[in-house]
């Protein structure tokens, strides 16, 4: 369990970011402020610090950083109650968010800057909750071993041709339950089921480890292909560790589902609280991290996709290529979970 720790983020000459405010485009309710907003935060990049730092030279407000587990800051704000000083949740993966939706944590928000820049189907359909960035969830395949015309979908892993050779982490882990919550909501259970049974049955060893383990399995050759999300990927590649680029050199990336309804991606997103002390500053800090320059620093301090249309990518994953996304909205991810987790167990993905 992650420790729950807290920073604040005061700016003292020469904060990394400058945004002006014509690029936030919120005079009236972010420029000139003073205060301070507490931010619930599951994620755990240093290089997030540089937001926190520009919105505060921007505005005035102060950025609090309460850091931890998404669930356990989840129950954290429960647990508070209306005394909670939380203004804003942020956590990855559309299923935490969802849920934090159900138990009635979000204020809804209206903001033309967040609907105008926030593609409908990364954000919740009643504004509860918006993705500021995005990560793919794809095939990564042993290059010596596996030509890529081989691959193509995600149904097709389930074929017997991939017998032995697939690698993936638990299907209790959120983002494989995201995957099959959104293959439910595509295919339908009963096909979705029919696939994670064959799919199941093609693993070359029980599920073990994180996304980056089941990388590297790879290019050692315990297994010829797996699911992982695109940043763990682009991590090894940025990474000075000699062991890592070997193992870059020896894995590729498919993106699936191309000629169809498109590759998996999930968020990393965040809501006002209902009980917000600051409902205007978190509304402010929100709309900021829609701005090009925040969604750079936003998106490369982890590799991930930027949700605003025309901002540049992190040059290792720029080199993976373009790909086509599905647009299932996300929400659909936390909607569908309990359904995936059980058929999950059903077929004996463990």
């Amino acid at each position: 369990m992650h420790k729950l720790t807290r920073r604040s983020f005061l700016v003292a000459g020469g904060a990394t970011l400058a945004l002006t405010a014509a690029q936030l485009n919120r005079p009236r309710r972010a420029i000139a402020q003073t205060g301070e907003i507490n931010l619930y935060s599951s994620r755990h990049y240093n290089t997030d610090d540089a937001l926190y730092e520009g919105f505060t030279e921007l505005t005035g407000i102060r950025v609090n950083l309460i850091e931890g587990d998404g669930d356990e800051l989840r129950e954290r704000i429960l647990s508070e109650g209306a005394n909670s000083p939380a203004d804003i949740y942020m956590t990855v993966d559309a299923g935490r968010l969802w849920r934090a939706e159900q138990e009635g944590l979000f204020a809804p928000v209206s903001s033309s800057i967040l609907e105008e820049r926030i593609p409908a189907n990364l954000r919740s359909p009643d504004n509860l909750w918006f993705g500021f960035s995005t990560r793919a969830r794809a095939i990564m395949y042993n290059r010596d071993r596996v030509n890529p015309t081989e691959l193509s979908t995600y149904e097709a892993l389930a074929e017997p041709k991939w017998g032995g050779r697939i690698l993936v982490r638990t299907s209790g882990n959120i983002y494989n339950i995201s995957l099959i919550a959104g293959m439910i909501e595509t295919l339908g259970e009963e096909a979705t089921e029919e696939w994670a049974e064959g799919f199941a049955s093609n693993l070359a060893r029980e599920p073990e480890g994180n996304d980056t383990a089941q990388i590297k399995a790879v290019a050692a050759g315990l297994g010829d292909v797996a699911l992982a999300n695109s940043y763990y990927l682009a991590r090894l590649g940025k990474s000075d560790d000699p062991a890592d680029q070997e193992v870059f050199e020896k894995v590729g990336i498919f993106f699936p589902n191309q000629s169809d309804r498109g590759t998996h991606v999930n968020v990393s997103g965040a809501g006002v609280l209902q009980t917000a002390p600051n409902p205007d500053g978190a509304i402010a800090f929100l709309e900021y991290l829609s701005t090009p320059t925040a969604q750079a620093f936003f998106a490369q301090g982890n590799s991930e996709y930027p949700v605003v249309e025309g901002t540049e990518l992190d040059p290792v994953l720029a080199s993976f290529g373009d790909f086509i996304a599905d647009d299932v909205n996300v929400e659909a991810y936390g909607r569908n979970a309990a359904a995936a987790l059980q058929l999950a167990d059903r077929v004996g993905w463990e």
